[in-house]
C-alpha cells in the first residue's frame, strides 16, 4: 500500500508541477518603434567620408 501510494504522490506532482511551468507562458512582444532603423555611427562615418570626398574634387577642380 505505501509503494502505491508514493508512485500516484510522485506521478501527481508531476502532473501538477509540468502543469504550473506549461502555463507560464511570455507575454506578446512590445510594438514596434515609430523609427524602426535608427541612426548608427557607419551613417555619419559615411556621409564624413563623402562630404571629404567632394571637397577633395572641389579643391582639385578649383587648382585647375
Amino acid at each position: 500500500m505505501n509503494k502505491l501510494f508514493g508512485k500516484t504522490f510522485l506521478i501527481a506532482l508531476c502532473v501538477i508541477g509540468f502543469t504550473v511551468t506549461g502555463n507560464a507562458q511570455p507575454g506578446p512582444p512590445p510594438p514596434p518603434d515609430e523609427n524602426p532603423v535608427p541612426i548608427t555611427g557607419i551613417e555619419f562615418l559615411i556621409a564624413a567620408g563623402a562630404a571629404f570626398g567632394a571637397k577633395k574634387v572641389y579643391d582639385k577642380r578649383k587648382a585647375k
